[in-house]
Order: C-alpha cells, then sequence, then structure tokens
C-alpha cells in the first residue's frame, strides 16, 4: 500500500507490512526514542504527573454516591461537576486473560473510592502514575444536578489519543465540557503489543481473529455505559463516540465495526484519518511473530507469550502507530472502505483536521505516514536531501517526487522542514480527512471542520524548534483541560473559541447537528464541500478546503502510485 493511497481498495501484503513497522537501523531507532521522549508530554505526562494538577475536591456535603451493576461508587464534588475516577469495566487482562477479549469486572461489596485516577496501561516513556496489565478503568464527570434536569443530558465518550501506544484517560479534565451539558466519559485501553498483537497462537481457532484487543476493550467500555451511566444522569440512548489522533481513528474503526452496532449514536473524529486502511489478518500475522521472536519466544506459542514480562512487550513494541487488523470480527474491512461502501454504523458524524498536523512530528525529526511512524534525515530536511527525503517518505519514485517538490516549492517556505510538513500533512491528515468527510456525507448528516487557529499556545513540545500553528493536538485544550501537558493560558479570543467549541460538541451529542445560536455550521455534501474553519476571534465556512491542502494532486498521486 503506497503510504498516500487513501482511496478505498485493496493493497499489497508487502506495503501493509511497511505500514506496520518502521524499517529503521539502531541509531535511528535510538533517535526516534529520543524524539518520543521529547514526546513524553503529548500524552504520558513529561514533569507533571497523571491526575496531579487535579487534587480530590471535597464539599462540605461530603462525597457523592451511585449505584452501578458492580457496586456503589463514592466520587468526589468539585468545581459544578462531581467525578469518578477509577471505575473498572473489565478483568483485569492479566495472566491467562492476557490477549483475550475483556471479560466481565468482579464485583465489590460496600462504596468503593471513586476518588484517584488507576495506573494506566504498559507504555514507554512510563507513566507517573504508574502503570500496570491491570488498566481496564473509566472516568465520569457529570455536571452538578445532571440526575435531576429533566431529562437525562448526552454522553460523549471520549477515546485518547496517543499512537495506540501512549495515554490515558486522566490526561483530560472534562469539567469544562461537561458543565457545557454531557456527561463526559474518558477511558483506558491496552496499548501497543498487548493491544494489538495479532498471532496464529492467540488466535480461537487456525485463522481466526487475533489482535484489536484495544478496540474491543473500547467496546467493552462502551456496553458498561449501556449499562450504567443512566445513574450518572446520563441517556444511554445518546451517546456520542468522540477521539482524537489514534482515538479518531478507533472512532473510524467503531464505525466500521459490526460488534459496535448500536453502541452509539453520534460520532466525532478529531485528526483520524491518517490511516484509512487496516492490515490483513495475515500481514498482522506475520509482524506479530516476528514480536514473538523478538520476545524471547521462538516457539511461537501462547504460552510462552503469556508469561513475558510487560517490560519486555513494551521495550520492544515496533516503532509505528498500528492502525488496527482486518481480523474478520472486529473489523471486515478498513474503514473507508467501509464507509465508502456505506457498510458502517450509520450516525451523524463530525469529522475535522488542522491546519498542518505533521508539524509537531517534523520539527522533532519524525514523520506519520499512513500510521507508520518513520525517521526523517539526522541532520534535518535541506534542500539537497528535499526530493530524497519525499521520495523515501511517500514510498515514490523520483519523478512523483519532483511533482510534490513543485507543488511545495522551497522557494514558498522559509526552511525547508516546513515545505516538507506542508505536504506530509495534506497528504495523510487533511486530504483523508477530506476523503471521509465525501464518503460518510453520501449516507449520514457529516458536518466537517478545519481548526485553524494558529496561535493555539503549543502544550506538548517544550521551546519547538519550528513556528508554531494549528497542528496536532492544539485543538484539544480548547475542548478540555489539560492537567498533564506544559501549562499555558488562552487568549480572551480563544476562550471565546473554546466556548463555541465545547457549546458545539455537546449541542452535537444532544441533537445530531453541531450548529449553535452564535455559530453556523451547515452540512458537509460533495457539490459544495462546506467545511468550518474553527479559528479566533470568528470562525467562518470555507468552500476552499481541497484547494488549499492540494487535495485533487495528492488524489491523482495515489492513482498514480496504487500498487
Amino acid at each position: 500500500m503506497n503510504p498516500i493511497d487513501y482511496s478505498p481498495g485493496p493493497s499489497s501484503p508487502q506495503a501493509s507490512a511497511a505500514a506496520s513497522r518502521s524499517t529503521v537501523s539502531r541509531s535511528s531507532r535510538l533517535r526516534a526514542l529520543t524524539a518520543l521522549a521529547a514526546l513524553t508530554f503529548i500524552i504520558a505526562g513529561g514533569a507533571f504527573a497523571p491526575g496531579s494538577a487535579r487534587a480530590a475536591e471535597q464539599s462540605p456535603a461530603g462525597p457523592a454516591v451511585v449505584d452501578t451493576d458492580g457496586g456503589q461508587l463514592k466520587g468526589i464534588i468539585g468545581d459544578g461537576v462531581t467525578e469518578f475516577r477509577g471505575i473498572p469495566y473489565a478483568a483485569p487482562p492479566t495472566a491467562n486473560l492476557r490477549w483475550r477479549a475483556p471479560q466481565p469486572a468482579a464485583k465489590w461489596t460496600g462504596a468503593r473510592d471513586a476518588s484517584t485516577f488507576s495506573p494506566v496501561c504498559p507504555q514507554q516513556p512510563p507513566s507517573p502514575n504508574g502503570q500496570s496489565e491491570d488498566c481496564l478503568y473509566l472516568n465520569v464527570t457529570t455536571p452538578d444536578g445532571a440526575r435531576s434536569k429533566g431529562g437525562p443530558l448526552p454522553v460523549i465518550f471520549f477515546i485518547h489519543g496517543g499512537g495506540f501506544e501512549l495515554g490515558e484517560g486522566a490526561d483530560y479534565d472534562a469539567t469544562k465540557l461537561a458543565k457545557a451539558g454531557a456527561v463526559v466519559v474518558t477511558i483506558n485501553y491496552r496499548l501497543g503489543l498487548l493491544g494489538f498483537l495479532a498471532h496464529p497462537a492467540l488466535a480461537d481457532k487456525p485463522g481466526g481473529p487475533a489482535g484489536n484487543y484495544g478496540l474491543m476493550d473500547q467496546q467493552a467500555a462502551l456496553r458498561w455505559v449501556q449499562a450504567n451511566i443512566a445513574q450518572f444522569g446520563g441517556d444511554a440512548h445518546n451517546v456520542t463516540i468522540d477521539g482524537q489522533s489514534a482515538g479518531g481513528l478507533s472512532v473510524l474503526a467503531q464505525l466500521a465495526s459490526p460488534s459496535a452496532k448500536g453502541l452509539f449514536q453520534r460520532a466525532i473524529i478529531e485528526s483520524g484519518a491518517f490511516a484509512p486502511k487496516q492490515l490483513s489478518l495475515a500481514t498482522a500475522e506475520a509482524a506479530g511473530q516476528a514480536s514473538a521472536t523478538a520476545v524471547g519466544c521462538a516457539d511461537q506459542s501462547a504460552d510462552c507469550l503469556r508469561q513475558v514480562p510487560v517490560a519486555t512487550l513494551v521495550a520492544n513494541q515496533p516503532l509505528s502507530v498500528t492502525p488496527g487488523i482486518i481480523d474478520g470480527a472486529v473489523l471486515k474491512q478498513s474503514v473507508l472502505g467501509a464507509i465508502a461502501k456505506g457498510q458502517f454504523n450509520r450516525v451523524p458524524i463530525i469529522n475535522g483536521s488542522n491546519t498542518e498536523e505533521e508539524r509537531l512530528f517534523t520539527g522533532i525529526g519524525l514523520s506519520v505516514t499512513n500510521g507508520a511512524t518513520s525517521v526523517l534525515p539526522a541532520g534535518g530536511i535541506t534542500a539537497a536531501n528535499y526530493k530524497a527525503t519525499l521520495a523515501s517518505n511517500f514510498g515514490v519514485s523520483s519523478a512523483t517526487a519532483a511533482a510534490i517538490a513543485a507543488q511545495y516549492p522551497l522557494s514558498k517556505y522559509a526552511q525547508p522542514a516546513l515545505a516538507f510538513s506542508a505536504a506530509n500533512s495534506d497528504a495523510n491528515f487533511s486530504c483523508p480527512a477530506l476523503a471521509v468527510d465525501s464518503a460518510a456525507s453520501l449516507y449520514v448528516p457529516t458536518y466537517a471542520y478545519d481548526f485553524n487557529d494558529n496561535t493555539a499556545p503549543e502544550r506538548f513540545i517544550p521551546s519547538p524548534p519550528l513556528p508554531t500553528t494549528a497542528t496536532h493536538q492544539s485543538e484539544l485544550q480548547y475542548l478540555f483541560d489539560l492537567p498533564n501537558a506544559l501549562p499555558a493560558t488562552l487568549n480572551t479570543d480563544q476562550e471565546a473559541l473554546a466556548t463555541t467549541m465545547r457549546a458545539a460538541w455537546t449541542k452535537f451529542a444532544a441533537t445530531g447537528s453541531p450548529a449553535t445560536a452564535g455559530q453556523d455550521w451547515p452540512k458537509f455534501d460533495v457539490l459544495h464541500q462546506r467545511v468550518l474553519s474553527l479559528q479566533a476571534p470568528t470562525s467562518k465556512v470555507e468552500t476552499n478546503f481541497s484547494a488549499q491542502h492540494h487535495c485533487l494532486f495528492w488524489g491523482g498521486v495515489a492513482l498514480t502510485n496504487l500498487r
């Protein structure tokens, strides 16, 4: 599969294997891991211990208590909301339950303390909050009076990003989003090899499904919501799944998954269209067998794999984003193919991307191309290596690389890295997002956005090496407080945009339309291609998204390089 091919259709096993893992030298991998360590702030918390910025606040009336199907929970009352943290939604996926579908959580007696977050799922860099295979927990934030507002509130179920390798629900303080009118759920789900290892020994039968355990976890958490959210003032029949980056791709996967049918009624995809084609089971299992050898299981047995120390599995995580597996159960086809054919869970959709998604990665020497993370030249991108870097990054001929360079000439950019970042962003985020909009809008109400507040504070990279812009994750701070990221303050115009966005998200969750009294947001259709440019101080509807991001050009490149 060519990295820039975002049209639905078959892909070659050889190219899919390349997409599932990056082949880099030892020194390149060391540089990549160093860069990923710099990205600790993105999800893993950096110098900020997860949850440390949100101390438990008890009201004079004492903690709130609710009943669930597992037992009572004792939450904490804070600033206009009540939080319930560290709620088990599935049994610990340890020992014989490692690499199995999530099982029901054990019940408890008495009121379980829900004032602290659970450990995070194993990841690298490690989280200061502690990590454990016993990590299948979720958090609920509900506004004051949610159970007495004349009817249940819509539910926003947020799936964190982090390349399916990093992150936790505790990174997102949902207080303001909940106060805008929703019950908000954040979750942990299995990551890395623990969440997405496909291996023949792990299948229920030869050729049977394996992998996608992290996606199964998300569905288990959604089933918990169905059973319990009414006790928190939420409407089990009005659930919106929302996700960013890998979380956004997870939303696409749940749209495409037959086993997720009926678990949600709306979907929001933030920067999640970067890997619209998923791996075949055969390709994923071949990669899984290589991983088994790497962690010391040359016999390729399930018994051996289930005894491998967690630290060994985390240390041998392939340097890539795992885009999901067509296992025949959770996923029967790629996400864009499912949407293009109308074979998906048909619910209203918000889908969007940010001005230049790759700027964040380019600045630290990485590229995210169709789900695979690769390492950029050690000395940086220069005029001398610009075309060669394009050719290597996209897996195209020198002639095609020259055509790309002509679309993004160095003369228009202050430095070569910015030209590369613009091209990479359009090819891997913006134009695939437009492809999702175009396909989905044929079947369901679809609302498209382009987040363009180019003065948004950079919360995840200290002293960013490239000029700041609206890049990957920039929009998150307008929806959530980010207690584990670098501190920053939105200015007056940005706070107004944040208020507008939270109102649109909750209005969409309630009604299926994000248009509010203060902001019109028309449906996307293929003919008019209306996209809302989210920007401060005033957002506006645009119809030139395709031209701005060279999408006709990238479509032609994709067709030229189909394999």
